[in-house]
């Protein structure tokens, strides 16, 4: 069955979201900076009309006037910029944990999809570094816009003191930002790829933080070590190569810009030699050339986040966009509580062929998979994390698929082997799931969860790190599968909750599963004879059909091949 797909992202949406946003904003960001521009290209002709009006003239009321005229134009320009980048930086900062809260939202939708087939530390890159760059453009942009009202402003003020200035500001600034965005394209090209690269190396080193016991424990520290530095050096050699992009064009931008003010003042000296400008133009005119320099290089800054933008937000938009893995299910669904009989019919894909499975209520089963593969697509299609080829899983009678994902993993939890602890105390992860504490004692004991908490310092109320990894990894399967007992689902999937324990507390964990799970639909997905000792059927899967199936004393005694399976 074709997974779901998403409501359509382009770079384009996430970028024009983003900024539409806060458009009230960002709308009063700019009018402010664009008065704080006009400001401050008011100055130096301010400058040059003190110099003529009363430094020429030798007016003191003149010269009094314009000064407090220019002084009030000083507090002007500094309460627009003041109250502007206010605005400014608000949309910023609220469009960077908008973007932070759609990406999440994506990624924790229960219909899946999004993380498929990216790394938890490519998905953090994602969530802080490319969601700033999207974000930095709510500030850039009115700043882009204040700086083509600075240009029309020396622009006018240059065609009244002189037209030939006039109309070569008029004329050159707009093949100067059509240059400026032509040498752009290499670093919106580049800076994608660099953040590509940093996103597979950080992936890269989260799994090995993730793994590290496992990895001293079968002495392959410098393999791992090798693909990190492998990985690492084309992440360096991907930002290096943006950042001699990011240079390149920013010194570009330096050289025209400059080039284009070099001629400006060539001129305006040329005019003032010939007398067909006053002092005070003259000084007006080399300060409007000198004040063009903050927005021309604006421009180039604008244009280079801008890129980067782009970039990153084609890049969020792969996740925001990606085709979901399960449907949503049918909002009729009734939602009384289930009484746990679980059918499977014609289930295939994944290594399954047409598998028919009837699991009555409350029964304790035990599945044989020799198969691994076949055994996690069992589990992703119980679980809803995947929708079968074909056929369909049915809960009391009801398709699992009718259900929205949320409900129906409640309904019916799956419980992986290496389920993940989170960063808190021992009780806290135990209750994580469950209604309250009224059977806590109990599941505990079943799961010989007490004991691994009796050897703690604070006993159930140790604090415990992320994923557990302040434990050993027997103590955080029994907190783990108490935590599935503490939930008490209709239907309970177990795979392998067993294997990090010694055979005497695996023997315990069993009669203490059987116990708490009495009348309760409970699979166990294992090899391990303790468990599949306590339940009252045993199925054998092969070539993804139903090979053998009795109790497990029947097909050790009957079954060679169960028999070598499960005891060797």
């Amino acid at each position: 069955m074709p997974s779901s797909v998403a409501r359509p992202h382009t770079g384009a949406s996430v970028l024009r979201g983003s900024l539409g946003a806060f458009r009230g904003r960002l709308a009063a960001a700019a009018t402010l900076f664009c008065g704080h521009q006009t400001g401050e290209a008011l100055v130096p002709v301010l400058v040059g009309v003190v110099i003529d009006e009363a430094v020429g003239t030798g007016d003191p009321a003149a010269l009094i006037g314009w000064l407090a005229l220019l002084g009030v134009d000083f507090l002007f320009l500094s309460t627009c910029y003041r109250f502007g980048a206010r605005q400014a930086w608000h949309a910023d900062v609220h469009a960077d944990a908008r973007l932070r809260m759609q990406l999440a939202d994506r990624l924790l939708d229960a219909r899946g999809g999004a993380e498929a087939g990216r790394l938890p530390g490519g998905l953090a890159i994602l969530a802080v570094s490319d969601a700033k760059r999207v974000a930095i453009v709510s500030f850039m942009l009115p700043l882009g816009v204040a700086a083509v009202a600075a240009v029309a402003v020396a622009a006018v003020s240059l065609l009244t003191i002189s037209l030939p200035l006039g109309l070569l500001i008029l004329l050159g600034t707009p093949p100067l930002l059509w240059l400026v965005q032509l040498v752009g394209k290499p670093l919106e090209r580049r800076s994608g790829a660099e953040q590509e690269r940093a996103a597979q190396a950080s992936g890269v080193a989260a799994d090995l933080v993730t793994g590290i016991r496992v990895l001293k424990g079968i002495g392959a520290e410098k393999a791992a070590m090798a693909a990190y530095v492998g990985t690492s050096r084309t992440a360096l050699g991907a930002t290096l190569r943006a950042t001699r992009a990011e240079a390149g064009f920013l010194g570009s931008v330096q050289l025209g810009n400059g080039l284009f003010l070099a001629l400006i003042a060539l001129i305006g000296g040329r005019l003032a030699a010939d007398g067909e400008i006053s002092v005070g133009g003259l000084v007006a005119a080399v300060g409007l050339a000198q004040f063009l320099v903050g927005p021309l290089q604006v421009f180039g800054f604008v244009s280079a986040r801008l890129a980067q933008g782009r970039a990153s937000a084609a890049r969020i938009a792969e996740v925001l966009g990606a085709g979901h893995t399960v449907g949503e299910g049918d909002a009729a669904t009734p939602h009384r509580t289930p009484g746990g009989a679980l059918t499977l019919r014609g289930i295939g894909g994944g290594g399954l062929d047409r598998l028919d499975l009837d699991v009555p209520a409350g029964q304790l089963l035990g599945v044989v998979v020799p198969d691994p593969a076949q055994a996690s697509t069992l589990l992703r299609y119980l679980a809803r994390e995947a929708e079968p080829g074909s056929g369909r899983v049915e809960l009391d009678g009801t398709p699992l698929g009718a259900y929205p994902p949320d409900l129906a993993r409640t309904h019916v939890l799956v419980a992986a082997h290496d389920a993940h602890l989170f960063a808190g105390t021992l009780v806290d992860n135990v209750l994580a799931g469950g209604p309250g504490d009224r059977d806590l004692d109990r599941v505990m004991a079943a799961a010989q969860a007490d004991q691994a908490a009796d050897s703690l310092p604070a006993g159930r109320d140790t604090e415990i790190t992320a994923r557990g990894s302040s434990l050993s990894g027997g103590q955080r399967q029994r907190v783990a599968l108490a935590r599935a007992l503490a939930a008490d689902p209709a239907v309970l999937v177990l795979h392998d909750p067993t294997t990090a324990v010694d055979a005497v507390t695996e023997t315990r964990i069993a009669d203490g599963l059987r116990e708490v799970r009495r009348g309760r639909t409970t699979v166990l997905v294992t090899t391990s004879p303790a468990l599949l000792a306590v339940t009252e059927r045993v199925v054998v899967l092969e070539s993804g059909r139903i090979r053998a199936e009795g109790t497990h004393a029947d097909l050790l005694r009957d079954d060679a091949a169960y028999r070598a399976l499960v005891t060797g």
